[in-house]
């Protein structure tokens, strides 16, 4: 039986990453809510021309974060509706404050985990995602189960990354911080933002938890991190994975590390401001 936790049901497995959506990484997005969404911007017009949205049609968004995917498939789908389904419970508080901001009432957000949320058999029509779902640590069970919730002919479209090497905002970013340190790769399929990099991998569930007609696009647009050097070391200081690469140097070696991540991002400055190349895949699929 799933712990509840904070009234939030989560699948054991999931523990560790709820308590970091809902704590401390969450609140990190929820407050800079407006430069996450920018660095991302590029990426929403093939999201949604892939999903094709039509008046009427109930549409789920799986780890909606701050809600900007939401938001726009309810005003695409209206008088259909939207459900966004997150961990982070200060995302969601954006999300919902948006709404009330833009007047969207066709919506309605959820703090929930998609691996075992109860959702209504055949209730939606469109499940989607903009980079929200690579952090199951069982993705077999969480696709088959958000599979549950789409009607037979219901259609799939999400956004996830491409592997760590082709996305330089991962990798530039780690290479700077390894400090001579030879960095560990991920096991194959621990959830992390490259866990459905590889196209056969996300066949091979999707087909699994009941898609057909799996199709993989790749999208090719850059991650903008801020409109200056300081404003983009700030922020990228702030997320997670530079945390957990920092913890185990001691302080000269932090030092040092922290100044090659800025000469880095200062190597990243363009007109626009500051740009890490980065790759997506557009996955879409049918609900058989």
């Amino acid at each position: 039986m799933s712990p509840e936790i904070k009234d939030v049901p989560v699948d054991p497995t999931n523990s560790e990453t709820f308590k970091s959506w809902d704590g401390p990484g969450g609140q990190y997005w929820a407050a800079n809510a407006t430069t996450f969404d920018d660095s991302m911007a590029g990426y929403l017009p093939p999201l949604f021309d892939a999903v094709a949205l039509t008046a009427g049609e109930r549409v789920l968004d799986i780890g909606c974060g701050n809600g900007v995917t939401t938001l726009e498939a309810a005003r695409r789908a209206a008088p259909g509706r939207a459900l966004g389904l997150d961990l982070s419970s200060s995302m969601l508080e954006v999300a919902r404050h948006r709404a009330t901001e833009q007047q969207v009432t066709n919506v309605e957000f959820i703090q929930g985990d998609a691996q075992i949320y109860p959702f209504v058999a055949g209730g939606f029509d469109v499940v989607l995602s903009r980079f929200g779902v690579m952090f199951f640590a069982e993705p077999a069970t969480a696709f088959a189960n958000i599979a549950r919730g789409v009607r037979p002919g219901g259609r799939l479209a999400m956004l996830v990354w491409q592997r760590a090497e082709v996305n330089e905002w991962m990798s530039a970013v780690a290479a700077a911080l390894a400090a001579g340190r030879t960095l560990p790769a991920p096991p194959p399929g621990a959830p992390g933002p490259a866990s459905l990099g590889d196209p056969d991998h996300v066949r091979q569930l999707l087909a699994g938890a009941g898609f057909t007609g799996v199709e993989l696009t790749g999208v090719d647009e850059p991650m903008r991190f801020g409109p200056d050097v300081e404003n983009a070391y700030e922020f990228v200081f702030g997320l997670s994975f530079v945390a957990a690469l920092l913890k185990d140097l001691d302080e000269p070696a932090r030092a040092a590390a922290l100044a090659e991540l800025r000469s880095v991002i200062a190597a990243h400055l363009t007109p626009g401001g500051v740009e890490f190349g980065a790759a997506a895949w557009v996955v879409t699929a049918v609900r058989r």
